[in-house]
């Protein structure tokens, strides 16, 4: 299976989790709105039932206060609970149009109040009848001390009690549920968060181990590479990575036959190099060993020019070994393999200085560092701006100067004199092979030197550049790797 079908089906999972999830939690809280919603509604219906029944009590006494009075201020009360009443009822009646029993309980509560007000405006309208007092008489003997009113009254208390106990019940059962809604709501949503955080852990991690135990298998295989051990990585899966293993297995192969051809071909340099040196160098032979011939045999013969033509030939003989051997070495720098180990750059240098610097020179060196490095490449580089140095410096008072100078990741070194100095346009020259500011009979200018010296490092890949003005000496200046 490929890895994006393997990690589109994780996330398909998780997202149909997720879905789920969602789903119960909304329906959830649907379920906990609607008890809220019910239980607000509640608090409306258990407020209203209060301010109802409070007004029917209200218009009770006022009436009981005025029979036993008189008192027509008793009636104002009455009045105006009888006006705010049926505005109560009414919107009573809205809040629980959707429960029956208390739609029947309140229009029970509302035709006992209606049949007690009929009751309570015929004793008022009698007794406001001074006139007829026997009417009053009458409806007071038989209907007030007889507890016609009371009666009512009792009875629409009653209903108000039930009304209220059924919705306290109801309200009690509806806060149950609505607590038991907030708990399975939790609840789901904790389970649900859990699957998808396990599952989505599970995935991440099985896909992860996957991908790194292949990449670094792969690494692995680029690590042996880079260390010319050619090896394949082994993969058996058929998904997006199997291409990249199949590639780094062709290069691998690949780089492995052209370092075999390539070894092979050096390999056969290095014989016609030496094949070659070896042929150049014996008709030199054969030339310089003419020369001495001519010269013992012909001495009292010879001429003042000729001899001094002939002592020519010597000095071009051994500049031309020279070129040969600089051309070994230049050729020699890139196929030699490196070799790590610990220099004291300052014992290094002044071995260097005791082998090729005269007596007369001035030398001075500076704090040079100790590190694990090239040892032959850095001794060649320094063997070569030193041996230049000496070429190029003063003939009357000739001074050397070595000193380092300590970078993040470099040691920055100078070697510097004070010779005949390099015009500014000749300081990119002087680095390419056969350039030589010498004349080109001096035995010791090859041109070579400079040149190996910014090969190696530019191999090491590292920098080199040379301040001097003529007449004013010259500053080689060169960094080597730390590390």
């Amino acid at each position: 299976m490929k890895l994006s079908t393997q990690i589109l089906l994780g996330f398909s999972l998780i997202i149909v989790l997720s879905v789920v999830n969602s789903y119960v939690n909304y329906t959830l809280s649907q379920q906990v709105n609607q008890n809220s919603t019910f239980l607000t509604n509640s608090e409306t219906i258990i407020r209203n039932s209060g301010r109802l029944n409070k007004s029917i009590i209200d218009m009770q006494s006022a009436f009981r206060g005025y029979l036993l009075t008189d008192d027509d201020d008793f009636l104002e009360p009455y009045y105006s609970s009888l006006k705010e009443i049926p505005t109560l009822f009414k919107e009573q009646s809205q809040l629980v149009q959707e429960y029956p029993v208390h739609r029947q309980r309140l229009d029970s509560i509302k035709v006992l109040h209606q049949e007690w007000i009929d009751y309570a405006n015929s004793l008022i309208s009698a007794k406001k009848k001074l006139g007829d007092k026997g009417d009053y008489e009458t409806l007071f003997n038989t209907r007030f001390r007889k507890q016609f009113g009371q009666k009512l009254n009792n009875q629409i208390s009653d209903k108000f009690r039930e009304f209220d106990r059924y919705e306290y019940k109801v309200r009690q059962v509806r806060r149950e549920t609505l607590s038991e809604s907030i708990s399975q709501t939790n609840t789901y949503s904790i389970i649900f968060l859990g699957v998808i955080i396990c599952i989505g852990a599970i995935s991440t991690i099985y896909i992860v181990r996957l991908i790194s135990k292949r990449i670094a298998a792969m690494v692995n295989v680029a690590h042996n590479i880079s260390n010319g051990n050619f090896v394949n990585v082994e993969d058996n899966q058929n998904d997006e990575l199997t291409s990249l293993s199949t590639s780094l297995n062709i290069m691998s192969a690949t780089l492995n036959k052209n370092i075999r051809e390539l070894e092979k071909r050096n390999n056969e340099l290095n014989q016609f190099a030496y094949v070659v040196s070896h042929d150049l160098k014996a008709p030199l032979r054969g030339i310089y060993n003419v020369t001495q011939w001519i010269e013992e045999d012909l001495q009292t013969e010879l001429s003042p020019s000729l001899k001094r033509y002939l002592n020519i030939i010597p000095e071009r003989i051994a500049r031309m070994e020279g070129l040969i051997d600089g051309l070994l070495d230049y050729a020699r720098i890139a196929r030699e393999k490196p070799l790590k180990e610990y220099v004291d750059v300052n014992i290094l240098v002044r071995d260097i200085v005791d082998d090729i610097v005269p007596k007369d020179t001035e030398i001075s060196i500076g704090r040079l560092p100790g590190f694990a490095t090239d040892k032959l490449r850095l001794e060649q580089v320094f063997s070569n701006l030193i041996s230049n140095a000496v070429k190029y410096g003063s003939a009357e008072h000739p001074r050397i100067g070595i000193d380092c100078h300590e970078l993040p990741k470099f040691y920055e070194f100078t070697v510097s004199d004070n010779g005949i100095g390099i015009d500014p346009g000749y300081h990119d020259k002087i680095f390419v092979i056969f350039q030589t500011l010498r004349e080109k009979n001096a035995k010791e200018s090859t041109g070579i030197g400079l040149a190996i010296v910014k090969k190696i490092l530019d191999d090491q890949h590292c920098s080199i550049r040379v301040e001097s003005e003529p007449g004013h000496g010259s500053s080689f200046i060169f960094t080597w790797n730390k590390n």
